[in-house]
């Protein structure tokens, strides 16, 4: 184990953490905290922008830059606010603390980066395709001579990082990992606490069980897998079939167990498998503790974050009084368009979502949103009744436009790269009842419990009974038509909507009331991520992004927001049920009470079934721990282990390569599969690599490359060294895959081409270009 390098990330993050925490001051004064959980995405966003923006000119310029842009406003932030509290800063950072070192411990177990199981190769080669780039845009490791076709603002964050602690690549892949689950848990036990104690809740109480539902929790396809197997023989296969399982996996025993099994829920008869393999659930329902514990540096991962960043923004903005016009509109159009631009690049799919919790924001706040008008002009547009109403989310929506076009600008450089071939489709195969509350269950029924619980204060409990019982009939009517997410979430959204905008309706709140136990609010900011959550899920069973794998993208890449947003969401709304939900009779409020405490109980036991079962097989299939992504090679790949390393330690800046190709998920030699090997490890762009460049740009493009490479390998001299001037080669890999694959190499025939290193497996040529 790399104990120093260990100890020199987390010293780094916790410095971010105190730097980003003094200028979170100023964003957040409201917070329980002011902010100082938020320090490390603050920091980091810092860190970011300058170095995006520098980095045209040089990386390293940027990085540095950055970091003394971020010192001064740390600086200048603590003149004008003061310092970080010293025991908020303790709090904080050992929550960051234990959950980096939680991962760490995961990541030390099984830490490759391997092709198989996820798209490590791809995070792998952006990340050392930026160590090794002198400045942006960056050239894409899979297509030599192009800009990367993908959003690589997690990765650049990462490199950043990484070029500050001086760290080797395949050790910064696994810190910078456990730094962004750190990051996610840290955010939302201070957003949390922050939402809570804003109406008077135990803020630890509801920071720590959110922290636990972000971090640790299961979906509920574990534990519903679980009692299936608790039944006896003939009932546990109705049962199972009743709700669409097989007796596989842990309904068959925990022998069985697959940690995969839990984000594969949803079935997709609509994919086209032509290119994948057949029965493969391909609608992934992926949640942080899985993703985290198969380890892929990805997007949608990194991302969350700075999600959390721009939900806080939001919360802020919720905070501030209407009498605050120029801080709204700052924290509005200043900050929040930043943060979109951070996310604009760091994972495109959760760009949209900033202007969706602005538009929310705006619209429910306590604050007027014509308030945010010069005086004249908001006082003419303050309507009563539905008209208020009306004009609110006109304002709302004018609002999310504007922070969407500010966020575009912030990362323009990003959309004048290479354009997505992807259209918007409608009308998917749509997720039964069941499906859903299996991957949403864990949050949708404390929503719906708290709802319920509101109604009951709001008209009554008989009445309460009515509406509860009509919103079931309604879920159930709903299921039967195939259309089960509207039954199941419609009433959330409606409940969420009223309950937020009671207080407001038919007249200007100018400032934020003083809320303890809601005050005259009956729920608070955890409405806007409850809003927020449902709406992305109802919108994905209507509209989807087309692809050959049906709507797993979509999916895949909605969900982690969902759970996130939701996962900061139930804290306080449990909390609430716990301390605050009080019906009229003793007898009432003792089973409340209990019925609450047992709930929460039986959500963190029965959630918790998944991480016990993953983490002890973890454990046990567990090498010697280390923190190296490459130490498999030499025990895996021992044929080209030694040139690979050569490749990473002798060749200098990014000269183009090649490798097999097409390539994939799989690094079988034997089949002659390479997976682009030698240059998604070392970040040296190869002329055609994985099959996700047909993707990203198009077939014609792609396979016209793939043939070219072919002829590089086996076509004739004059046609070899044609190609070669044309991709501007500098290295040609001659490994077990290309020679199973092409069979007799003719490279070395083509004039200015020499071997550079040779091992018992494999030959790199060297082409000198003056000599082609």
């Amino acid at each position: 184990m790399e104990y120093g390098v260990l100890a020199l990330w987390l010293a780094l993050y916790l410095l971010l953490l105190y730097a980003g925490g003094t200028v979170a001051t100023a964003l957040f004064p409201r917070f329980a905290d002011r902010g100082v959980s938020l320090g490390v995405p603050v920091a980091v966003s810092v860190l970011w922008l300058v170095t995006y923006f520098v980095g045209r000119l040089s990386l390293t310029v940027g990085v540095w830059l950055g970091v003394a842009v971020l010192a001064a406003s740390a600086v200048a932030a603590g003149r004008s606010n003061g310092t970080v509290d010293p025991r908020a800063y303790a709090e904080t950072a050992g929550v960051f603390a234990l959950a980096f070192l939680f991962l760490v411990w995961i990541r030390a177990l099984d830490p490759a980066i391997v092709p198989l199981g996820g798209e490590k190769f791809l995070d792998f080669g952006l990340l050392q395709s930026l160590l090794r780039a002198d400045s942006l845009p960056l050239e894409d490791v899979w297509f030599a001579g192009e800009p990367v076709a993908y959003y690589y603002g997690g990765h650049l964050a990462a490199a950043i990082l990484t070029r500050i602690t001086g760290t080797a690549g395949q050790y910064a892949y696994n810190l910078a990992l456990a730094g962004f689950y750190a990051t996610l848990v840290t955010a939302a036990y201070g957003l949390a606490g922050a939402i809570a104690s804003d109406r008077g809740l135990p803020r630890r109480l509801a920071a720590g069980l959110t922290a636990f539902f972000v971090g640790f929790a299961s979906n509920l396809s574990t534990p519903a897998r679980f009692v299936i197997w608790l039944l006896p023989d003939g009932l546990s296969q109705t049962v199972a079939t009743r709700a669409g399982y097989e007796l596989e996996g842990l309904a068959s025993g925990p022998d069985s167990f697959s940690y995969w099994d839990a984000s594969r829920v949803i079935d997709d008869t609509a994919a086209d498998f032509a290119t994948y393999e057949p029965g493969a659930a391909l609608v992934i329902d992926e949640f942080p503790l899985f993703a985290w514990l198969n380890g892929d540096l990805h997007a949608h991962m990194m991302s969350t974050g700075f999600l959390l960043f721009a939900a806080a923004l939001c919360f802020s903005y919720y905070q501030t009084p209407a009498s605050e016009r120029r801080r709204r509109l700052a924290l509005l159009f200043g900050a929040l368009p930043a943060v979109g631009g951070v996310m604009a690049v760091t994972n495109t799919w959760s760009f949209p979502s900033i202007g969706g919790l602005a538009l929310l924001t705006v619209t429910v706040a306590p604050a007027d949103p014509t308030t945010l008008l010069p005086g004249g002009i908001g006082r003419k547009l303050r309507l009563d009744s539905a008209g208020q109403e009306g004009v609110r989310i006109g304002m709302g929506l004018a609002v999310a436009v504007g922070v969407l076009a500010l966020g575009l600008l912030w990362s323009l450089p990003f959309w004048l790269g290479p354009a997505s071939g992807r259209e918007i489709a409608v009308l998917p195969d749509r997720t039964s009842l069941l499906e859903l509350l299996a991957i949403h269950g864990v949050f949708v029924a404390p929503f719906w419990l708290y709802l319920y619980a509101q109604t009951g204060r709001a008209v009554g409990r008989e009445s309460a009974r009515v509406v509860g019982l009509l919103a079931v009939a309604a879920a159930a009517l709903t299921a039967s038509l195939d259309a089960a997410a509207v039954g199941l979430l419609l009433p959330l959204l409606l409940g969420a909507w009223v309950f937020a905008r009671s207080p407001a309706l038919g007249r200007t709140v100018e400032r934020v009331p003083a809320i303890a136990d809601g005050g005259d609010r009956p729920v608070g900011f955890e409405a806007v991520l409850l809003l927020a959550g449902a709406g992305l899920v109802l919108l994905v069973e209507f509209v989807f992004v087309r692809e050959n794998i049906g709507r797993m993208n979509t999916v895949f890449k909605t969900y982690m927001q969902v759970w996130v947003l939701w996962g900061v969401a139930v804290g306080p709304v449990l909390a609430w049920l716990m301390t605050r939900w009080r019906p009229s009779g003793e007898r009432a409020r003792t089973l409340t009470r209990t019925g609450a405490r047992a709930l929460v109980v039986l959500l963190v036991c029965s959630s918790s079934l998944y991480g016990a079962f993953a983490l002890s097989n973890h454990v046990e299939y567990a090498d010697d721990p280390t923190l190296d992504g490459l130490a498999y090679l030499d025990e895996e790949h021992p044929a080209e282990a030694e040139a690979i390393r050569w490749l990473d330690a002798t060749v200098e800046g990014r000269p183009n390569i090649v490798t097999a190709a097409p390539a994939g998920y799989h690094w079988n030699p034997s089949d002659g599969e390479g997976a682009s090997a030698p240059a998604s490890l070392t970040g040296l762009p190869t002329v055609a690599g994985w099959h996700h460049e047909a993707q990203y740009r198009n077939d014609t493009v792609y396979d016209r490359r793939v043939d070219d490479v072919e002829t590089i390998y086996t076509g004739e001299p004059a046609a070899q060294r044609r190609l070669l001037r044309e991709y501007d080669v500098r290295y040609v890999y001659v490994g077990p895959a290309e020679r199973k694959r092409y069979g007799e190499i003719t490279t070395d025939r083509a004039d200015g081409v020499t071997i550079a290193m040779q091992t018992e497996g494999v030959t790199i040529y060297r082409v000198h270009p003056e000599r082609l």
